[in-house]
């Protein structure tokens, strides 16, 4: 979302802002100690889907939420692109601002709401709203995934709240879980569907046998998909929610790069079909694991057992397992998108930062480790069990020769299946057992120029957990 007038009164804020924060730094120093009865004043930055869907909670709810926070909460300025555009009915209009300065120059503003989304802009904003002593909720997790520590870090300076429920797994407590529930604990390892555009597709794929482009195509007729799916079905989203669990999860500040990210894109029906075959299911999944030195973390379609709690999550629904060291599995599942369920994350984030203010510890609420840089594992260090699937032309020999390519790189093989020739080619379907990556790529490399390959060969991870 782009605000054309808001974005340069910011810029000129955010450069003199000398005045500002002096002032902010009195009304920083009043957040610290107990609240009186004054209302818990809230601005909003965005009022679209989710906006939208918070201001209807915060209306519907208000008599139950002044009870469990002791004090009203109000929101007293909203940000749009657009002030003339039809909004919820909860919405006064005449909090409506098309200025940025209007929410982050009111002093009497504790707590500032972000959910229009984007990098720069809301980044910006949300820098300058921690920078004067206010408390942040956001949902925004590809702002948290890009700049993360460094909104961490400024929280922690200011003492003031950051909170970040909704950007991972919508209505899904993961992040309270993580923070709460495992802070006497170290998370090992996470394994997540966090996607749901891409697992309604494969769902649907699994399911009804229906071809990957006429199930995006649907998914976007039904709102399940954007008219420009990259981010979802490349896997980038779920690669963002990852990059955030990461730094609540395992103290990690993981370099931007070097990710294995991999989608559905294309993905071809005949895999989902042969996967069912050998007992498992297609599922995109989000995995990290902590190995002391560095981090694993990747995201990609892999192959889940059927008998897995995973093979069992469908259509829009997401998942997340937490694995830890003395708790062991732990498993959170529901509606990972849509106005309310992320509506719901926001205002449960709303209701904590508020208690926190009133209780005169605005800070408390962040609960983040201290982060330390870590490096990637690197993706060809990773150790998975592979499903291949060449297709090949139908002559003898050829078995033999993927065979031997894959054993030169100590690659065992579990099961191996040839099709049924059609029009002379035949369909050759490998499970192997566990493999270093860098292994079976380099077996499939060797295997490229041969001439009885007749199409690149397929690769998909197996995911035991």
């Amino acid at each position: 979302m782009r605000f054309v007038r808001a974005h340069a009164t910011s810029r000129a804020n955010f450069a003199d802002s000398g005045s500002l924060v002096t002032s902010a730094a009195v009304k920083h120093e009043e957040r610290r100690r107990p609240h009186g009865g004054a209302p818990i004043r809230l601005g909003l930055l965005g009022c679209g889907t989710v906006g939208g869907g918070v201001l209807r909670l915060l209306t519907k709810n208000a008599a139950e939420f002044r009870r469990r926070v002791g004090v009203p909460i109000e929101v007293r300025r909203v940000l749009v692109r657009d002030a003339d555009k039809p909004r919820v009915d909860e919405l006064d209009r005449s909090l409506l601002t098309t200025k940025v300065d209007d929410i982050l120059t009111d002093e009497d503003i504790e707590i500032v709401v972000e959910v229009m989304g984007g990098e720069g802009f809301a980044g910006d904003c949300i820098e300058r709203a921690l920078s004067s002593g206010r408390s942040v909720v956001t949902a925004n997790k590809a702002l948290l995934a890009r700049r993360g520590p460094t909104l961490l870090e400024l929280a922690g300076t200011n003492r003031v709240g950051l909170a970040f429920e909704a950007a991972v797994g919508g209505g899904i407590p993961v992040i309270r879980t993580i923070r709460d529930a495992f802070a006497s604990d170290d998370v090992v390892e996470l394994t997540g569907i966090l996607n749901g555009t891409s697992n309604y597709i494969l769902t649907r794929m699994t399911e009804d046998g229906a071809l990957f482009n006429d199930v995006l195509r649907e998914a976007q007729d039904k709102g399940y998909a954007e008219a420009d799916p990259s981010l979802d079905i490349d896997g980038h989203d779920a690669a963002q929610k990852l990059m955030v669990l990461a730094m609540l999860a395992f103290g990690a500040r993981p370099p931007e790069s070097g990710m294995l990210i991999e989608g559905i894109r294309g993905l071809d029906a005949v895999d989902v079909k042969l996967a069912g075959q050998f007992g498992y299911v297609v599922k995109h999944v989000a995995v990290g694991k902590d190995r002391g030195a560095s981090v694993e973390l990747r995201a990609h379609a892999a192959l889940v057992k059927k008998s897995s709690v995973f093979a069992n999550v469908s259509g829009v629904l997401n998942a997340i397992r937490l694995e830890g060291h003395a708790l062991g599995p732990c498993l959170l599942s529901g509606r990972g998108a849509g106005d309310m369920p992320t509506a719901v994350s926001v205002v449960a984030d709303i209701l904590d930062v508020a208690r926190a203010i009133v209780a005169g510890a605005p800070g408390i609420v962040t609960g983040a480790r201290p982060l330390a840089a870590r490096p990637l594992t690197p993706p060809s260090e990773i150790v998975l069990r592979y499903y291949l699937r060449l297709a090949v032309a139908d002559e003898p020999g050829v078995m033999a020769e993927i065979a031997g390519a894959l054993g030169r790189e100590r690659v065992s093989l579990s099961q191996i299946v040839q099709t049924e020739g059609k029009d002379g080619t035949a369909q050759v379907v490998i499970i192997t057992h566990e493999a270093r990556e860098s292994a079976v790529g380099a077996a499939l490399s060797a295997l490229a120029d041969k001439r009885f390959l007749r199409a690149p060969a397929v690769l998909l991870r197996i995911e035991e957990g």
